[in-house]
C-alpha cells in the first residue's frame, strides 16, 4: 500500500490553467482595444469660441473671416459678427456690390452702390444686417455674440450664442 500523500496538481493541469488565464486576459485586452477604437481621439467640430484678431485689423465695412465662416462688420468703433453660412444649404455667402437706382429719385441716371450678401449655390441674397432679400433661404443669417479677450484685446466670437442683428460691441 502506498502511504497517504497530499494530492498535488499535475504539471499538465497547471499549464492548462495558466494557458486558459492567458487566453482570457488576451481576449479581454483585445475587447478593450476594440471598444476604445469606437471613441474618436480628435473632435472635428469647430470650436464654439473663435479668436478673430485685433480690432484694428478690420477695416470699416464687411470683412469675411473664412476660417470661422463669419463676417465682421465694422462701423467706426462698433463691431458686429454675422454668420457667412447660408441658411438654405450651408454654402459660404460672399459680399457683392451692385448698383441700384433709388425708386423715389426721378433722375434715372443716378445709381448708388449697394452691398449685399449672396449665396453662390442657389442665389439667396441677404442685406448686410443678415435679413433675407430674396432666394430660397428660409431665414436670415444669424448674428453672434462678440467680446474682447481680456488678455490680448482680440475680438472673440461665440458661435454658440446667437444675438439680435443689431447687437454691437463698442471698442474703446
Amino acid at each position: 500500500m502506498e502511504p497517504d500523500q497530499p494530492s498535488q496538481p499535475g504539471r499538465r493541469s497547471v499549464l492548462v490553467k495558466l494557458g486558459t488565464a492567458a487566453g482570457v486576459a488576451a481576449l479581454a485586452a483585445q475587447g478593450g482595444i476594440v471598444l476604445r477604437s469606437l471613441v474618436a481621439n480628435v473632435s472635428y467640430d469647430t470650436p464654439s469660441r473663435v479668436r478673430l484678431g485685433l480690432p484694428g485689423a478690420f477695416p470699416d465695412g464687411l470683412t469675411l473671416v473664412s476660417d470661422a465662416r463669419v463676417f465682421v462688420s465694422r462701423q467706426g468703433k462698433r463691431f458686429r459678427v454675422l454668420s457667412a453660412v447660408c441658411t438654405h444649404l450651408g454654402c459660404t455667402v460672399r459680399a457683392e456690390a451692385s448698383l441700384r437706382q433709388d425708386p423715389s429719385d426721378p433722375d434715372t441716371r443716378k445709381a448708388t452702390q449697394v452691398f449685399e450678401l449672396a449665396c453662390p449655390c442657389h442665389g439667396s441674397r441677404y442685406r448686410t444686417d443678415g435679413s433675407n432679400l430674396s432666394g430660397p433661404a428660409p431665414g436670415p443669417l444669424p448674428a453672434y455674440r462678440l467680446i474682447l479677450a481680456p488678455g490680448d484685446g482680440q475680438l472673440v466670437v461665440d458661435l454658440d450664442e446667437e444675438v439680435a442683428p443689431d447687437v454691437e460691441l463698442a471698442v474703446p
